[in-house]
């Protein structure tokens, strides 16, 4: 449990970070593929990121407390 809590906070953090690099690219010179899901329009993307970050923060929070707890 406490692995797959890892696991899923380290992919939001690194979809978060790919999000903000924005020019990624697919291989090949190939633009990479859209986000699934629509991103905010003006100011309210970073406030959607800084969400993303802290719901991150707090599964891999969570996930140190059950390694400590199962310990």
């Amino acid at each position: 449990m406490k692995r797959a809590l890892a696991l899923a906070a380290a992919a939001l953090v690194a979809s978060v970070a790919l999000t903000a690099c924005g020019g990624a690219t697919g291989g090949a010179g190939r633009p990479a593929a859209p986000a699934t899901s629509a991103a905010p329009a003006g100011g309210d993307q970073q406030a959607d990121m800084q969400q993303k970050v802290d719901a991150a923060e707090s599964a891999a929070s969570a996930a140190d407390s059950d390694a400590a707890q199962n310990n």
